[in-house]
């Protein structure tokens, strides 16, 4: 029974995780890349928490976006946008010290094999 809990918490890690999902470092770029909108993201540490700056544009001729949020353990910030299949989605979360980043779209065609 132990063991059934076991892997079945190792499972649902890996879930929570996503098939794509990558650590952030630190003042490092990520590349965002949601259809038609694409952008960067990086993060400072600060007093407050993580602080995660994102920029996204729908195209060269349109103006930018920029999120900018502090995250706390545990909280996550999702830039998602509209798709003709449903939504493009990429969420940033932190756990612990580390700032997560999570492809929703590689998490749905890994349940869907």
């Amino acid at each position: 029974m132990k063991t059934k809990m076991i892997t079945a918490a190792a499972i649902l890690v890996g879930l929570a995780t996503g098939a794509g999902a990558a650590d952030l470092k630190p003042a490092s770029g990520h590349t965002i890349n949601l259809g038609a909108v694409n952008g960067s993201a990086y993060y400072t540490v600060e007093d407050g928490g993580l602080r995660l700056v994102a920029t996204v544009a729908g195209g060269e001729t349109s103006a930018p976006v920029r999120f900018i949020s502090t995250l706390a353990d545990g909280q996550a910030m999702t830039i998602s946008v509209p798709a003709s299949g449903g939504a493009e989605e990429l969420t940033f979360r932190r756990i612990g010290d580390r700032l997560v980043v999570e492809d929703e779209q590689d998490l749905r065609a890994s349940l869907a094999q």
